[in-house]
């Protein structure tokens, strides 16, 4: 018996015996549903992918792979990896949808074979780009470019990209950072495997539930053919796996997404030629709505909410906006002490080819840099969208308690169209002392007789609101009855050198200062000495009397 007929065989088995998880009747549905019963929403890829079903041997339980049937049930080590790890990253982001990693298994060995049996490098990402055809409505849907060709390198059409298969602007959406790299990329594995686990679990679905398994699934490809041949996966990877090395996975026998295998892999552009399948060009034959995301959607009462069309453009919306430049608007670099909100807002206007404002245009603002200053809630990106001006305004940035400077970067979403703003973060300023009252410690007279010294020391205290205060700068100096500096009468220091001002005072941690010896001259009679605070705001004359000895 050939492979087909042993595949086709298996399938035909597991179907008629309705075996856990492979019963495509949705809740509620009619008998005719079988076929016609897909839930109104399309998927991220492009209807292109492999068909094979595994095989009809299980793989042993405990995943030994010496006793496995065949190499089936054989999944590259990094693809594994991805899968497992986005499974943990949804139980606690989501643990209510219940994502089985091995459902992500299952769709990425039909969107890719695993990424082209584990061709990735060590950090995921695919050696070759993985290419879904052409969609510019040669028999598969037309959506036009969406992201100038970053992500597919045409930019006039689209095509689904990376081992799960997302369109541009479906992963301008969905798309996530699952190896923590900073990055959102389609082609890295651990990416691609977050995001669609992220978008199986949209809508508040609960993957135990068999009704919700489908829709999911369905979500991802609105194809009878495409669900039957996922849940078979699916059951056939719950039974066991075992790991095998990275690039020595089974490759698929199906047509399916094509691979760049030019030198360097540069996305081409250029179609792939359609697979050709039972039923017409794509899995599944004729679908209700069109054979692709984006066509007629059939009335479904009573459904839950399913997410947006991820294949392409909502049949119920207007074309997408489309943004070619990013202006700044208002103020390029702001400014705030560490600990507090930034005054004011970064703001950024969308713009057409035509230099006119774009409405609803989705753009990020993402913090780059070495700061601690975030978005609300603590994000490091915020995404808003512009209004009937253009205008996309970012979210409140608080600076956190790192001084420095950093970027915020704005981005229109699923384009290469970003514009570079500037903020510094200041150091808190302590508060300074102050001081509203200094007096006397004492009120001993200050007396000295001509040529002698003051038998007791001037020492005052300062304080602010009836508490002392420290750290308060004060200046002393002699002064005369007018209150000009002294040339003559008291001083500080030696007689060689008397000082008659000092400088760079401050009171101790009591608010107390006490003055150097003082020394009477020759001149006798009543003299000052003046203190004064270093903000000018108190100030204290203390009389100085001299007598003849």
């Amino acid at each position: 018996m050939s492979t087909a007929a042993v595949a086709a065989a298996a399938m035909a088995a597991l179907t008629a015996s309705q075996a856990p998880g492979l019963d495509v009747v949705r809740s509620g549905a009619d008998e005719d549903d079988r076929s016609t019963g897909a839930p109104d929403t399309g998927g991220p890829g492009d209807d292109s992918y492999h068909t094979e079903l595994p095989p009809l041997e299980s793989p042993a339980p405990d995943g030994d792979p010496a006793h496995a049937g065949g190499d089936a049930s054989g999944v590259p080590a990094t693809v594994l990896a991805a899968y497992k790890k986005a499974e943990k990253s949804l139980e606690g982001s989501d643990a209510s949808c219940g994502l089985p990693w091995e459902l992500l298994a299952a769709i990425g060995k039909v969107e890719s074979g695993q990424a082209r049996g584990g061709a990735v490098d060590k950090a995921g990402t695919t050696l070759k780009p993985i290419l879904g055809p052409v969609l510019n409505g040669a028999g598969f849907a037309r959506i036009t470019d969406t992201d100038s060709g970053v992500y597919d390198g045409d930019a006039t059409y689209d095509r689904a990209v990376g081992p799960m298969q997302f369109i541009p602007s479906t992963w301008a959406r969905w798309g996530a950072d699952g190896n923590g790299d900073g990055r959102r990329d389609p082609n890295n594995i651990f990416d691609a495997a977050l995001a669609a686990g992220e978008y199986l679990c949209a809508g508040e679905r609960d993957l135990a539930v068999k009704a919700d398994l489908d829709r999911a699934v369905l979500s991802y490809n609105q194809s009878q053919e495409y669900l039957r041949t996922v849940l078979s996966w699916l059951e056939y990877y719950r039974k066991g796996v075992h790991q095998v090395p990275d690039g020595e996975g089974t490759l698929p026998d199906s047509d399916g997404p094509g691979v760049d295998t030019r030198p360097g892999g540069k996305p081409s552009g250029k179609p792939d030629k359609p697979s050709q399948k039972p039923g017409g060009d794509k899995p599944g034959g004729e679908k209700p709505g069109g054979d692709k995301p984006g066509g007629e959607k059939p009335d479904k009462p009573d459904e839950p909410d399913e997410p947006d069309q991820p294949g392409g453009e909502d049949p119920d919306d207007e074309d997408p906006a489309v943004a070619t430049g990013l202006k700044q608007v208002g103020d390029r670099q702001l400014t705030a002490v560490a600990g507090t909100d930034f005054a004011k807002r970064f703001q950024s206007r969308a713009t057409g080819e035509d230099g006119k404002a774009v409405k609803g245009v989705e753009v990020e603002y993402a913090i780059v840099g070495s700061t601690e200053a975030t978005f609300p809630g603590g994000e490091k990106r915020a995404t808003v969208t512009s209004d009937a001006d253009g205008l996309a305004v970012a979210p409140k940035l608080s600076a956190g308690g790192k001084a420095g400077a950093f970027t915020v970067r704005a981005s229109v979403v699923g384009r290469s169209v970003s514009t570079d703003f500037g903020a510094t973060v200041k150091p808190k300023e302590e508060p300074k002392p102050q001081a509203d009252l200094v007096v006397r410690t004492n009120a001993d007279p200050l007396t000295a007789v001509a040529g002698g010294v003051f038998a007791h020391p001037v020492e005052v205290r300062a304080t602010y609101q009836g508490k002392a205060s420290a750290g308060i700068p004060m200046t002393a100096t002699m002064v005369t009855a007018d209150g000009k500096p002294a040339t003559k009468g008291p001083f500080f220091g030696k007689k060689e050198q008397p000082v008659r001002a000092l400088t760079e005072l401050k009171t101790d941690a009591n608010g107390v200062l006490k003055l150097p010896e003082i020394t009477a001259d020759a001149e006798v009679g009543v003299f000052k000495l003046r203190l004064v605070t270093g903000d000018g705001s108190v100030t204290l004359d203390i009389d100085l009397t001299v007598t003849q000895p």
